[in-house]
Protein backbone atom coordinates (compact mmCIF):
# COMPACT_ATOMS: atom_id res chain seq x y z
CA UNK A 1 0.00 0.00 0.00
CA UNK A 2 3.08 2.61 0.88
CA UNK A 3 4.72 1.38 -2.57
CA UNK A 4 1.47 2.36 -4.54
CA UNK A 5 0.85 5.61 -2.62
CA UNK A 6 4.57 6.71 -3.26
CA UNK A 7 3.78 5.62 -6.99
CA UNK A 8 0.63 7.33 -7.28
CA UNK A 9 2.43 10.44 -5.97
CA UNK A 10 5.17 10.32 -8.58
CA UNK A 11 2.57 9.77 -11.24
CA UNK A 12 0.42 12.77 -9.65
CA UNK A 13 3.99 15.13 -9.82
CA UNK A 14 4.64 13.75 -13.29
CA UNK A 15 0.45 14.46 -14.20
CA UNK A 16 0.96 18.30 -12.61
CA UNK A 17 4.74 19.15 -14.38
CA UNK A 18 2.78 18.04 -18.11
CA UNK A 19 -0.21 19.82 -17.01
CA UNK A 20 2.02 23.03 -16.30
CA UNK A 21 1.02 25.89 -18.82
CA UNK A 22 3.64 26.38 -21.64
CA UNK A 23 3.42 29.92 -20.72
CA UNK A 24 5.09 29.47 -17.20
CA UNK A 25 7.71 26.94 -18.46
CA UNK A 26 8.83 29.62 -20.74
CA UNK A 27 8.77 32.16 -18.56
CA UNK A 28 11.09 30.47 -16.06
CA UNK A 29 13.14 29.21 -18.61
CA UNK A 30 13.23 33.02 -19.68
CA UNK A 31 14.06 33.79 -16.59
CA UNK A 32 17.26 31.27 -16.10
CA UNK A 33 18.54 32.49 -19.74
CA UNK A 34 18.49 36.11 -18.34
CA UNK A 35 20.46 35.30 -15.61
CA UNK A 36 23.03 33.29 -17.21
CA UNK A 37 23.41 36.33 -19.91
CA UNK A 38 23.78 38.76 -17.08
CA UNK A 39 26.63 36.44 -15.31
CA UNK A 40 28.47 36.16 -18.55
CA UNK A 41 27.99 40.07 -18.99
CA UNK A 42 29.83 40.64 -15.77
CA UNK A 43 32.32 38.24 -16.39
CA UNK A 44 33.34 39.34 -19.50
CA UNK A 45 33.20 43.30 -17.76
CA UNK A 46 35.40 41.77 -14.95
CA UNK A 47 37.55 39.48 -16.81
CA UNK A 48 38.26 41.73 -20.17
CA UNK A 49 40.05 44.46 -18.63
CA UNK A 50 43.06 42.24 -16.83
CA UNK A 51 43.21 39.94 -20.31
CA UNK A 52 43.45 42.97 -22.10
CA UNK A 53 46.05 44.98 -19.53
CA UNK A 54 48.17 41.47 -19.88
CA UNK A 55 47.93 41.06 -23.62
CA UNK A 56 48.84 44.84 -23.43
CA UNK A 57 52.27 44.38 -21.65
CA UNK A 58 53.66 41.89 -24.31
CA UNK A 59 53.27 44.85 -27.46
CA UNK A 60 55.89 46.70 -28.52
CA UNK A 61 56.10 50.67 -28.99
CA UNK A 62 55.64 50.35 -32.64
CA UNK A 63 52.52 47.81 -32.18
CA UNK A 64 50.66 50.70 -30.12
CA UNK A 65 51.49 53.22 -32.60
CA UNK A 66 50.18 51.55 -35.91
CA UNK A 67 47.64 48.64 -34.78
CA UNK A 68 44.48 49.03 -32.88
CA UNK A 69 43.94 49.10 -29.37
CA UNK A 70 42.26 45.68 -28.87
CA UNK A 71 44.66 44.00 -31.40
CA UNK A 72 46.53 40.78 -29.69
CA UNK A 73 50.85 40.98 -29.45
CA UNK A 74 52.37 39.10 -32.75
CA UNK A 75 54.88 37.68 -29.91
CA UNK A 76 55.41 37.47 -25.92
CA UNK A 77 57.99 40.43 -25.24
CA UNK A 78 58.90 39.78 -22.19
CA UNK A 79 61.62 42.83 -22.10
CA UNK A 80 58.90 45.11 -21.26
CA UNK A 81 58.91 43.46 -18.25
CA UNK A 82 62.36 43.60 -17.50
CA UNK A 83 62.50 47.36 -18.68
CA UNK A 84 59.27 48.07 -16.22
CA UNK A 85 61.42 46.39 -12.85
CA UNK A 86 65.22 47.97 -14.31
CA UNK A 87 64.98 51.31 -16.13
CA UNK A 88 61.49 52.60 -13.65
CA UNK A 89 63.05 51.07 -10.79
CA UNK A 90 59.40 49.45 -9.98
CA UNK A 91 61.23 46.78 -7.30
CA UNK A 92 62.69 50.59 -5.10
CA UNK A 93 59.38 51.33 -5.95
CA UNK A 94 57.55 47.86 -4.36
CA UNK A 95 60.02 48.35 -1.31
CA UNK A 96 58.96 51.68 -0.52
CA UNK A 97 55.41 50.62 -0.57
CA UNK A 98 55.76 47.71 1.18
CA UNK A 99 57.54 49.40 4.36
CA UNK A 100 54.53 52.10 4.25
CA UNK A 101 52.06 49.68 3.96
CA UNK A 102 53.29 47.20 6.99
CA UNK A 103 54.13 50.08 9.43
CA UNK A 104 50.99 52.56 8.92
CA UNK A 105 49.09 48.62 8.88
CA UNK A 106 50.54 47.84 11.78
CA UNK A 107 50.54 51.06 13.94
CA UNK A 108 47.18 51.48 13.02
CA UNK A 109 46.01 47.96 13.89
CA UNK A 110 47.77 47.89 17.44
CA UNK A 111 46.88 51.58 18.17
CA UNK A 112 42.72 51.83 17.01
CA UNK A 113 42.20 48.15 18.55
CA UNK A 114 43.21 49.21 21.69
CA UNK A 115 41.40 52.81 21.92
CA UNK A 116 38.47 50.52 20.82
CA UNK A 117 38.99 48.04 23.40
CA UNK A 118 39.37 51.21 25.93
CA UNK A 119 36.44 53.30 24.71
CA UNK A 120 33.75 50.37 24.75
CA UNK A 121 34.80 47.86 27.35
CA UNK A 122 36.06 50.24 30.02
CA UNK A 123 33.90 52.27 32.17
CA UNK A 124 35.26 55.85 32.50
CA UNK A 125 33.57 59.70 32.33
CA UNK A 126 33.81 61.19 28.58
CA UNK A 127 34.29 57.94 26.93
CA UNK A 128 31.20 58.50 24.46
CA UNK A 129 32.21 62.24 23.67
CA UNK A 130 35.96 60.91 23.27
CA UNK A 131 34.43 58.28 20.98
CA UNK A 132 31.79 60.70 18.44
CA UNK A 133 35.20 63.32 18.39
CA UNK A 134 37.64 60.48 16.88
CA UNK A 135 34.50 59.36 14.49
CA UNK A 136 33.77 62.46 13.58
CA UNK A 137 37.88 62.54 11.57
CA UNK A 138 35.76 60.35 9.14
CA UNK A 139 33.78 63.55 7.61
CA UNK A 140 37.20 65.16 7.37
CA UNK A 141 38.32 64.68 3.54
CA UNK A 142 42.24 64.07 3.08
CA UNK A 143 42.44 66.77 0.29
CA UNK A 144 41.62 68.99 2.78
CA UNK A 145 44.19 68.86 5.23
CA UNK A 146 47.11 68.18 2.90
CA UNK A 147 48.46 71.78 2.54
CA UNK A 148 48.65 72.18 6.12
CA UNK A 149 49.77 69.24 6.65
CA UNK A 150 52.70 69.84 3.89
CA UNK A 151 53.46 72.73 5.97
CA UNK A 152 53.93 71.01 8.94
CA UNK A 153 56.06 68.32 7.44
CA UNK A 154 58.38 71.24 5.91
CA UNK A 155 58.96 72.95 8.80
CA UNK A 156 59.30 69.73 11.29
CA UNK A 157 61.98 68.66 8.05
CA UNK A 158 60.24 65.84 7.12
CA UNK A 159 59.62 66.23 4.16
CA UNK A 160 60.79 63.74 0.81
CA UNK A 161 60.90 60.98 3.73
CA UNK A 162 58.29 57.96 4.19
CA UNK A 163 57.46 59.43 7.71
CA UNK A 164 55.06 62.11 6.30
CA UNK A 165 53.18 58.84 4.40
CA UNK A 166 53.11 56.80 7.55
CA UNK A 167 51.86 59.35 9.94
CA UNK A 168 49.13 60.65 7.29
CA UNK A 169 48.27 57.17 6.89
CA UNK A 170 47.92 56.08 10.50
CA UNK A 171 45.93 59.47 11.25
CA UNK A 172 43.66 58.82 8.33
CA UNK A 173 42.93 55.08 8.85
CA UNK A 174 42.59 55.19 12.89
CA UNK A 175 38.55 57.01 13.02
CA UNK A 176 37.11 53.99 11.03
CA UNK A 177 39.20 51.56 12.91
CA UNK A 178 38.58 52.81 16.14
CA UNK A 179 34.75 52.68 15.15
CA UNK A 180 34.67 49.42 13.74
CA UNK A 181 36.60 47.94 16.55
CA UNK A 182 34.37 49.21 18.79
CA UNK A 183 31.60 47.84 17.24
CA UNK A 184 32.97 44.30 17.75
CA UNK A 185 33.77 44.68 20.95
CA UNK A 186 30.63 45.89 21.61
CA UNK A 187 29.33 41.95 20.38
CA UNK A 188 31.44 40.40 23.26
CA UNK A 189 29.90 39.41 26.39
CA UNK A 190 30.48 41.90 29.63
CA UNK A 191 31.11 38.60 31.53
CA UNK A 192 34.01 37.05 29.91
CA UNK A 193 35.50 40.58 31.44
CA UNK A 194 34.24 40.43 34.20
CA UNK A 195 35.29 36.71 34.99
CA UNK A 196 38.77 37.52 33.96
CA UNK A 197 39.05 40.74 36.35
CA UNK A 198 37.68 38.11 39.33
CA UNK A 199 40.56 35.43 38.84
CA UNK A 200 42.92 38.40 39.12
CA UNK A 201 43.78 38.89 35.67
CA UNK A 202 45.04 43.24 34.87
CA UNK A 203 43.51 44.91 31.94
CA UNK A 204 46.19 44.67 30.12
CA UNK A 205 45.33 40.80 30.86
CA UNK A 206 41.61 40.93 29.42
CA UNK A 207 42.44 42.79 26.45
CA UNK A 208 45.47 40.62 24.87
CA UNK A 209 43.89 37.07 26.44
CA UNK A 210 40.31 37.94 26.03
CA UNK A 211 39.82 40.92 24.15
CA UNK A 212 41.91 40.12 21.31
CA UNK A 213 41.29 36.68 20.36
CA UNK A 214 37.08 37.10 20.26
CA UNK A 215 37.93 39.82 17.73
CA UNK A 216 40.14 38.87 15.29
CA UNK A 217 37.61 38.70 12.70
CA UNK A 218 37.45 42.81 13.17
CA UNK A 219 41.27 42.29 13.12
CA UNK A 220 41.67 40.30 9.76
CA UNK A 221 38.51 42.52 8.17
CA UNK A 222 40.19 45.65 8.91
CA UNK A 223 43.75 44.69 7.67
CA UNK A 224 42.15 44.15 4.43
CA UNK A 225 40.37 47.40 4.33
CA UNK A 226 43.69 49.16 5.73
CA UNK A 227 45.62 47.19 2.88
CA UNK A 228 44.78 48.53 -0.16
CA UNK A 229 43.40 51.21 1.12
CA UNK A 230 47.06 52.48 1.71
CA UNK A 231 48.55 50.27 -0.88
CA UNK A 232 46.46 51.82 -3.67
CA UNK A 233 47.13 55.63 -2.48
CA UNK A 234 48.83 57.96 -5.02
CA UNK A 235 47.55 61.53 -3.73
CA UNK A 236 49.28 61.30 -0.30
CA UNK A 237 52.08 59.91 -1.64
CA UNK A 238 52.63 62.31 -4.85
CA UNK A 239 52.23 65.31 -2.71
CA UNK A 240 54.71 64.81 0.14
CA UNK A 241 57.76 62.82 -1.93
CA UNK A 242 58.73 64.56 -4.93
CA UNK A 243 62.44 62.13 -4.65
CA UNK A 244 61.94 59.06 -7.55
CA UNK A 245 63.99 56.85 -4.69
CA UNK A 246 60.96 57.47 -2.27
CA UNK A 247 58.49 56.96 -4.58
CA UNK A 248 55.35 54.56 -3.84
CA UNK A 249 54.73 51.95 -6.74
CA UNK A 250 51.54 53.69 -7.08
CA UNK A 251 53.73 57.02 -8.35
CA UNK A 252 56.04 55.05 -10.04
CA UNK A 253 53.33 54.29 -12.43
CA UNK A 254 53.74 58.05 -13.52
CA UNK A 255 57.25 58.12 -14.79
CA UNK A 256 56.98 55.60 -17.75
CA UNK A 257 58.36 58.51 -20.20
CA UNK A 258 60.79 58.24 -23.16
CA UNK A 259 62.28 60.54 -25.33
CA UNK A 260 60.49 64.13 -25.77
CA UNK A 261 57.88 62.95 -23.34
CA UNK A 262 56.43 59.93 -25.43
CA UNK A 263 54.72 57.43 -22.94
CA UNK A 264 56.28 54.25 -22.98
CA UNK A 265 53.16 51.99 -23.00
CA UNK A 266 54.30 48.22 -22.99
CA UNK A 267 56.45 48.72 -19.96
CA UNK A 268 53.53 50.74 -18.52
CA UNK A 269 51.76 48.03 -19.02
CA UNK A 270 53.92 45.47 -17.75
CA UNK A 271 54.25 47.68 -14.76
CA UNK A 272 50.05 47.82 -14.39
CA UNK A 273 50.27 43.89 -15.13
CA UNK A 274 52.83 43.15 -12.46
CA UNK A 275 51.19 45.80 -9.84
CA UNK A 276 47.58 44.41 -10.59
CA UNK A 277 47.93 40.99 -10.66
CA UNK A 278 50.32 40.86 -7.35
CA UNK A 279 47.92 42.77 -5.51
CA UNK A 280 44.98 39.92 -6.81
CA UNK A 281 46.85 37.40 -5.35
CA UNK A 282 47.48 39.02 -1.97
CA UNK A 283 43.57 39.96 -2.10
CA UNK A 284 42.67 36.29 -2.61
CA UNK A 285 45.31 35.01 0.38
CA UNK A 286 43.74 37.64 2.48
CA UNK A 287 40.22 37.23 1.97
CA UNK A 288 40.38 33.57 2.70
CA UNK A 289 41.98 34.27 6.10
CA UNK A 290 38.67 36.79 6.41
CA UNK A 291 36.20 34.40 5.33
CA UNK A 292 37.98 31.20 7.78
CA UNK A 293 38.04 34.48 10.96
CA UNK A 294 34.16 35.08 10.43
CA UNK A 295 33.26 30.99 9.67
CA UNK A 296 35.43 30.31 12.44
CA UNK A 297 33.20 30.58 15.09
CA UNK A 298 29.96 29.35 12.95
CA UNK A 299 30.32 25.63 13.51
CA UNK A 300 30.78 23.76 17.45
CA UNK A 301 33.46 21.59 17.75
Amino acid sequence: MTTNAVRSGGVNARDRRRAEPSGVKFGRLSRKTLVNILIGVILVVEIYPLFWILASSFKTQNQFANEPLWSLPTSLNFQNYVDAWNTAQLGQDAINSITVTVISMVAILILGTAAAFALEVMVWKGRGSILLFIVGGLMVPIQLILLPLFSIYFQLGLTNSLAPLIITYIGQGLPLTVFLMATYFRSVPRELFEACTLDGGSIYRCFISVGLPLVRNGIFTMSLLLFFSIWNDLIVALTFNSSQSLSTIQVGLLNFNGEYGATLYGPLFAAISIVVFATLIVYMLINQQVMKGLTAGSVKG
